[in-house]
């Protein structure tokens, strides 16, 4: 096997949620995401994807996981103007872009059941 053999290539993370539709209606409508394919009857197990993110989400029925526990940081490009599409769709983040000592310019939304997802752009000590 080559290095170019053991590339990774993709990830997703996955979320339980405690209510599949209520979870999917906002990652769909208020978020912005795809359904790219559900598995399962009923169904306990979706896709999401919204450009270069795939997003999992399981049903805590299905799984020893707990909803609500999950994080994840999703980079763009425009922080500030995602930040206003979301809140235009109705998404009511906890925080409002800040820039950071970090180099990170970021905001931080929950969905449903409490599973963090942080949106964010790298910038410069300047910015």
């Amino acid at each position: 096997m080559t290095d170019e053999d053991a590339m990774m290539v993709g990830s997703a993370a996955v979320f339980a949620v405690a209510d599949m539709e209520t979870s999917v209606t906002y990652y769909r409508d208020v978020l912005g995401f795809d359904v790219t394919f559900r598995y399962g009857e009923p169904i306990y197990y979706t896709c999401l994807c919204r450009d270069e993110v795939a997003l999992h989400l399981n049903a805590s029925t299905s799984t020893k996981r707990l909803p609500g526990h999950g994080s994840l940081c999703v980079f763009v490009r425009d922080v500030d103007g995602l930040y206003a599409e979301l809140v235009a769709r109705g998404a009511r983040p906890v925080t409002a872009p800040q820039t950071y000592a970090y180099g990170m310019r970021d905001f931080d939304v929950l969905d449903p059941d409490g599973n963090q997802l942080v949106f964010g752009m790298g910038v410069s000590a300047t910015d």
